[in-house]
């Protein structure tokens, strides 16, 4: 009778089991719209609502809704969503609610249909988001799905469609749907190094191919994430020589591998694999080709589970992704925990496409007594946003672009590409050689700065000294335990941001201080080195408009770091983009002064300059008093040898706000920062991104635009309209100047930190002074009644050391009474 009980409690238990993977991901945000529709459609069982007249989702100048008669659209898709359209004649949005900040999928149906004058196979559109171009001089021919994903951090997503060359834009259904966190994670490598690929967190992606290898059509019903994976006959270059293996029911998702929402077990339950029975000693590969477009990279996920093999450490083979064999004599077994069966995943990012085709392919292995075979249940190939944001090939042209500059620019784009290519291969050569050297056995697992009380050296670029000061450190060191209830165990509802280390939650620890949380992926090679940075920078260096480190946490595998809460978070909300209240003039001066104190000390306070390498309005955050404070640390590097100019690395920043001269040289010094900071500069008068794709191509890059403004003198023309008659003309003409230096094509032309520091202060006392017969005159700022100690600057004390003067203030503390000085003496530096 216990046999029975304990036989029907498992029993139980594997429903139960069976139940919770068929209920899949519950995302928290899920929009569905039928665009044009007057009701609802339900799909499966999925219900897309109406975007009628008054749909709050919708903002159009113009309510154009148009319908078909036709029974079935294609052949092969009859979707009801395809019935109904909404056409656009003039530019409109989608705006949608974030409750939950990271990925989420956008996709974007279209077929076109011809209703009263709108022959929607003609119209000729694009597609973007603030931030991303989706689709740009779009023409749809036939039924598509279009899918996106987006790593969304703010609350409001706001996508917009905008008809080119006077035609119109369309639209039959959109999806914004939230995606799992695991689903992309920065664990991706390189095909040409191996090393791992930094970033993948911020690049938006556009599926190119979803294909179930061996195995049949998987429609959205079968998805726990509404996907579809087309089957792969047709991609295939040689469709002999390879057989079709299924073997569903024997599918187990072991943990630390993939889950049901990485790929379902008819997925992974299928695979196409090598037919060698008939000739043991056959020596091919099996080859899949996609079409691709050149300039970009492409992320590349294979999904293995061997659901063929009879007996564990038996199936070794090669894994090819065009010419580079990234994975040579790849044992599943190993890489499937020891398991049979077990599903599986590993994601490479491309170099560069040069050509329309890319081939992944899979091979034997050449090593002795293994017979040739190899296997692929599922593959999804990803196209990256290039460096201006943008998905698409055709980016907007301006009227007047002649097909010779056309031409000029494939030409250039494919000698550089040649050069990518040769520079790889050399990088690839280099790696392999210093492999070889190096020991092997190498850990990515997350070791603790410190176990048992024992401290292990970070190999910082800082300094040579062990951690052993900073985890003895009671006011460092903070337990798990404090951190999971400062958190409220990490509630999803207290995310306030993610990044390429993690996520960052709002805290508050039991002295009732305001924290924030960043919490590493321990998955992460970058966040380990951020890690190790951030703490090793912070721990050193304090400075009013630098965010203060509150601790650290190195505990059960975990990488945590506390900071100080900032109230009124980032410099950039504040100016565009989240409907916050407009700054004044004399505020954002303010923050830029305080930004450029906190960068003038990092490079000057310490024995060696200290390069932030990520300078940009998203990592200047502000306090509940609008002070503000240089914030993220993780890319930063000391600066160059007093006998050295630079520092030799690879590039590393943020789009829009990355020095050119470092880009093209891999040469790294202090004005690189100033270079950022200057884009920092004519963001905060401007009050829009530095990149924006949805503009004309001449207005895309905000550093390009606003100097072209600044040197013919006419920069107040293009600011902020929310300024407009509330910047003194010298204010604004020192602080456009101040920009300008810091945008110099070479970093020897640029101004230092401490140079652009004086000048901004300049600039707010420009602001703040009242000429005579001013209505503000009863201002005590007046230039004609400067203190007599400012009158009298001969016998100031200049030969006080920077050293002395931090002790009143700081190392970048700006003594008031020399910029005074400055006033009366020149217009500053």
């Amino acid at each position: 009778m216990g046999y029975r009980k304990v036989e029907f409690l498992i029993w139980v238990l594997s429903i139960l089991c069976l139940v919770c993977l068929c209920v899949g991901f519950d995302p928290k945000d899920h929009y569905l719209i039928d665009c044009g529709s007057a009701s609802d459609t339900t799909v499966g069982d999925r219900v897309f609502v109406s975007d009628k007249s008054g749909s709050k989702f919708l903002s159009t100048p113009q309510d154009v809704l148009a319908s078909t008669n036709l029974k079935s659209i294609t052949s092969s898709d009859d979707s009801p969503l395809y019935q109904t359209a909404r056409i656009f004649t003039e530019t409109s949005e989608y705006s949608f609610s974030i409750h939950k900040h990271g990925r989420i999928w956008i996709r974007l149906y279209f077929f076109p249909f011809v209703f009263n004058a709108y022959n929607m196979s003609s119209a000729k559109f694009a597609v973007s988001t603030e931030s991303h171009v989706f689709l740009s001089q779009f023409s749809a021919s036939s039924a598509s799905v279009k899918e996106f994903s987006l790593n969304v951090t703010s609350d409001n997503l706001v996508i917009t469609f905008t008809p080119l060359e006077n035609s119109f834009a369309f639209l039959n259904a959109i999806e914004v749907v939230s995606i799992p966190d695991v689903l992309i994670t920065d664990d991706a490598r390189t095909v040409d190094t191996r090393q791992n690929f930094q970033g993948l967190f911020f690049q938006a992606l556009e599926t190119v191919a979803r294909v179930n290898m061996g195995g049949p059509l998987v429609s959205f019903e079968n998805d726990t994430l509404w996907r579809t994976w087309v089957p792969d006959q047709s991609f295939l270059v040689t469709k002999n020589g390879v057989k079709n293996v299924s073997n569903i029911a024997a599918v187990k998702y072991p943990q630390g591998g993939a889950t049901p929402d990485i790929a379902p077990k008819t997925v992974y339950g299928t695979a196409t694999a090598m037919n060698a029975s008939n000739d043991p000693h056959n020596n091919y590969n099996v080859t899949w080709e996609f079409n691709v477009d050149p300039g970009f990279r492409y992320l590349v996920r294979f999904h293995f589970c061997d659901v063929e093999s009879t007996a564990p450490n038996t199936l070794y083979f090669n894994v090819y992704v065009d010419s580079w064999n990234v994975a040579p004599d790849f044992d599943l077994t190993t890489a499937s925990f020891n398991l049979l069966a077990s599903a599986i995943y590993m994601d490479w990012v491309t170099v560069p496409a040069i050509s329309n085709k890319l081939r992944v392919s899979i091979g034997p292995s050449t090593l002795a007594d293994v017979d040739p075979n190899a296997i692929l249940n599922g593959l999804e190939i990803m196209k990256m946003n290039n460096s201006m944001g943008s998905l698409s090939v055709a980016d907007f042209v301006p009227p007047g672009s002649s097909s010779k500059k056309k031409v000029g620019a494939v030409v250039g784009v494919s000698i550089g590409a040649f050069v990518v290519m040769v520079l790889a291969l050399l990088v690839f050569i280099l790696c392999r050689r210093r492999k070889r050297m190096a020991a092997q056995g190498h850990s990515k697992t997350w070791i603790p700065l410190s176990i048992n009380g024992n401290s292990h050296t970070m190999g910082s670029k800082y300094s040579t000294r062990t951690t052993t000061s900073i985890a003895s450190s009671q006011g460092y060191r903070i337990p798990f335990i404090a951190v999971q209830e400062a958190t409220n165990s990490f509630d999803e509802s207290w995310v306030i941001g993610i990044g390429g280390f993690g996520k960052v939650y709002r805290g508050v620890l039991n002295d009732g201080t305001k924290v924030a949380v960043k919490r590493g992926n321990p998955r992460s090679q970058q966040g380990l080195a951020e890690f190790q940075t951030e703490i090793e920078m912070l721990s050193q260096f304090r400075h009013r408009h630098l965010v203060s480190l509150i601790g650290y946490c190195d505990e059960k595998n975990e990488m945590i770091l506390i900071y100080e809460y900032m109230e009124n978070g980032t410099l950039k909300s504040h100016l565009y983009g989240c409907g916050l209240p407009s700054l004044s003039w004399k505020q954002r001066l303010e923050i830029c002064i305080g930004a450029a104190r906190g960068l003038h000390y990092l490079h000057t306070g310490y024995a060696k300059a200290v390069i932030h390498r990520d300078v940009k309005s998203a990592n200047i955050l502000l306090d509940e008093n609008l002070m503000s404070k240089v914030a993220d640390f993780g890319l930063s590097k000391t600066g160059p040898e007093i006998d050295q100019t630079h520092v030799s690395t690879a590039v590393k920043g943020s789009f829009g706000y990355l020095d050119p001269e470092y880009f093209r040289r891999q040469q790294l010094t202090e004005k690189s920062d100033v270079y950022s900071f200057g884009v920092v500069l004519f963001e905060v008068i401007c009050a829009r991104p530095v990149i924006d794709p949805t503009l004309p191509r001449e207005m895309v890059n905000l550093a390009e635009w606003a100097m072209k403004w600044q040197t013919k003198g006419q920069l107040e023309q293009i600011i902020d309209s929310n300024l407009v008659g509330k910047i003194r003309p010298d204010s604004l003409r020192k602080f456009g100047e101040t920009a300008e230096k810091c945008l110099a094509d070479f970093g020897v032309d640029r101004p230092s930190m401490g140079d652009v520091l004086w000048n901004l202060e300049y600039a707010l006392q420009l602001q703040e002074a009242v000429i005579h017969g001013d209505p503000e005159e009863n201002s005590t700022n007046v230039i004609g009644e400067l203190s007599p100690q400012v009158n009298n600057f001969s016998n100031l004390d200049t030969t006080a050391s920077a050293v002395e003067m931090s002790s009143v203030d700081d190392l970048s503390g700006v003594s008031m009474s020399r910029v005074f000085s400055q006033l009366v003496k020149s217009e500053g530096r």
